[in-house]
């Protein structure tokens, strides 16, 4: 079968009196078809219009959190990621903007922002695991504590590649 695609903005940007660097997740709302209450990237299904997932990456966070502005630079791709329970294939997409955005949330489908420096994600201590049974069986779940929120999934997995290349880069 052909699973759905999406494309998700991983959106990096100075914010404090120190310009930390910064990235934008969502915690989205209960309105939502799939994934709700969840904390994830920007981002959403692949429009026929669309010409690539990237543009789907762009399209979608203008939409949701308000960003739109013509000096977003695309900055490349993390790997992309299959979702077997949505059955999504997530394309994540790396953008920087040189200053804080003016957020403008859609309320149906983001209920939060959340706004973590991304040496949040470079912390060891941020992460903990609990034990989940899923399809019967006890499964360990790694998630990233972000403002009391658990983010998990594909989104920690983007996070923790996103983390792991730019420990890489220091």
């Amino acid at each position: 079968h052909k699973p759905r695609e999406g494309g998700v903005l991983v959106l990096l940007y100075p914010n404090g009196a120190n310009g930390e660097l910064h990235l934008a997740l969502t915690r989205r709302s209960d309105n939502v078809g799939s994934h709700r209450g969840q904390i994830s990237f920007p981002g959403g299904s692949v429009d026929p219009d669309d010409e690539s997932t990237s543009h789907t990456a762009l399209r979608e966070a203008c939409e949701e959190i308000g960003v739109c502005e013509e000096d977003l630079l695309l900055l490349g791709d993390l790997t992309p990621l299959y979702i077997p329970p949505s059955d999504y294939y997530i394309y994540p997409h790396v953008a920087w903007l040189p200053r804080r955005p003016n957020f403008t949330l859609q309320p149906d489908e983001v209920a939060e922002l959340l706004e973590p420096p991304i040496t949040h994600f470079l912390d060891d201590s941020n992460i903990a695991v609990e034990e989940w049974l899923l399809r019967g069986e006890p499964r360990q779940v790694p998630y990233y504590n972000v403002a009391g929120h658990k983010v998990w999934g594909a989104t920690a997995m983007v996070l923790a590649e996103l983390a792991t290349v730019i420990a890489t880069i220091h």
